[in-house]
């Protein structure tokens, strides 16, 4: 099944030093910056629509249309920010796609900035990878000695620069909005749209926010043009993406592949489900979609097939559960995540999560009544579509899916802790003393 990946951001990660300049260049590094420069900027722009790239942020919104969807040029400053605040449970492939190759998203940066006329731009990281931020920094400083950045980049007259902020750590601050605040000096809180961004974003300014994956697909579309990207993957559904799986599998990692892939084909990729046990539930894109089952297998994992399914394609976050583990457990720990994040500016979301988490609570303990399920199921309906922002929606998600599917297990909670019918040390990925050998304790 080797023959289905697609090593394209992922290609350099194994080389030696492979987040150098030096090292990036060796291998086509700036080269698609060169010839994006010799070409116009509304050029580069129909390069990327005509690859029909959709975000790989989550919402899977076409990066080009959003781009030519920015208010148009008034002879005051744009603005591109880059959304690398992952935050989502079950997402991994921003943080080690920037700490291995921070220069693909760099030369990224370049283009996408050369074609919407930005002089600016932004890369907004999550605080607490303060090693990939010491990249992110170190990248940008090689790049401005080398001329891709700076003013008159390799001659061509343009200038450039680039801001890596780190964030302070807040899940909602992965809502393009919300960033926007954090980046200004506010409390990050999503703000009221229209205007949306691309009208009035940072600063008050036209701005696109782009995820990383999405910026850094840009060089290899630049050099190798829009019919090579949409070779892969499917045709609403163009080209490659990074998938994260992790949880009860053999081979938990991050795998490059067409989108349209199924996770049957993954979990081939990855060694299958760990030896002895098989699959329970799986999320196809981090703790903020419906779950999937054995069912749903064969999906292809697009955005399309994905939504048609009853789920999302998401951040492409495919955490995988085996029969050992609590569905009512899991959903506890997501809805605990949610209500903790929340910033509180919505009453939906704000009080909503607050209540599901203690019923959910409650059902893990075993002290649940006749009607919290209902209940449950009522308080998603009344925050769907009526919260500020998605958070409040990616909240309901688990537990409506999980109710679908697993019914008898919330049932169950009204009168058996979840503790008593899957015993935690049934689905731990390491024994506990592996865990304490490797922490250099020594036991008796």
């Amino acid at each position: 099944m080797t023959d289905t990946l697609t090593p394209i951001l992922t290609r350099l990660w194994d080389a030696p030093e492979s987040w150098k300049l030096s090292t990036y260049e060796q291998h086509e590094g700036y080269q698609a910056l060169r010839q994006a420069l010799t070409m116009t900027p509304e050029a580069v722009l129909g390069a990327v629509k005509d690859s029909s790239i959709r975000g790989r942020g989550g919402a899977g919104f076409p990066t080009g249309l959003k781009w030519s969807f920015m208010a148009p040029p008034d002879g005051g400053p744009r603005y591109l920010v880059v959304n690398a605040d992952e935050s989502e449970p079950g997402t991994c492939k921003d943080i080690p796609l920037m700490m291995a190759n921070p220069h693909v998203l760099i030369e990224g940066v370049a283009i996408s900035s050369y074609a919407i006329g930005c002089e600016k731009a932004f890369i907004y990281l999550r605080g607490e990878v303060v090693h990939v931020y010491r990249r992110l920094l170190q990248a940008v400083e090689e790049a401005r000695a080398a001329g891709y950045l700076g003013e008159n980049v390799l001659g061509s007259g343009a200038t450039l620069d680039i801001v890596v902020h780190a964030g302070a750590g807040a899940y909602i601050c992965g809502e393009e909005t919300a960033l926007l605040d954090s980046l200004e000096g506010r409390r990050g809180q999503p703000r009221l749209k229209p205007p949306f961004p691309g009208a009035a974003g940072l600063y008050a300014r036209p701005t696109s926010v782009n995820n990383v994956e999405s910026i850094a697909s840009v060089p290899g579309i630049i050099r190798n043009g829009a019919d090579w990207f949409k070779s892969m993957g499917t045709e609403k559904s163009t080209g490659f993406g990074i998938f994260s799986l992790s949880g009860h599998v053999a081979n938990p990692g991050q795998f490059e592949a067409p989108l349209g892939i199924t996770m049957r084909e993954l979990l081939d990729l990855a060694g299958g489900i760990r030896e002895g046990h098989r699959l329970k539930f799986w999320t196809p894109g981090g703790s903020s979609t419906p779950i999937f089952t054995e069912e749903h297998l064969d999906v292809p994992l697009d955005f399309d097939s994905v939504a048609a399914a009853g789920s999302m394609l998401g951040t492409r976050a495919l955490q995988v559960f085996d029969e050992t583990v609590s569905v009512v457990r899991a959903v506890a720990r997501w809805t605990e995540f949610y209500q903790h994040e929340s910033c509180g500016k919505c009453t939906p979301c704000r009080e909503g999560t607050y209540w599901m988490r203690q019923i959910m609570t409650r059902l893990e303990h075993g002290k649940g009544s006749q009607d919290d399920i209902d209940k449950l199921l009522d308080m998603c309906d009344n925050i769907l579509g009526r919260a500020f922002c998605a958070l409040g929606d990616a909240a309901t998600s688990p537990i409506t899916s999980a109710i679908k599917y697993f019914r008898e297990e919330f049932e169950a909670g009204m009168h058996t802790p979840v503790d008593v019918l899957f015993p935690p040390e049934k689905s731990m990925l390491f024994a506990a003393s592996d865990t304490k050998e490797s922490s250099g304790m020594v036991t008796a």
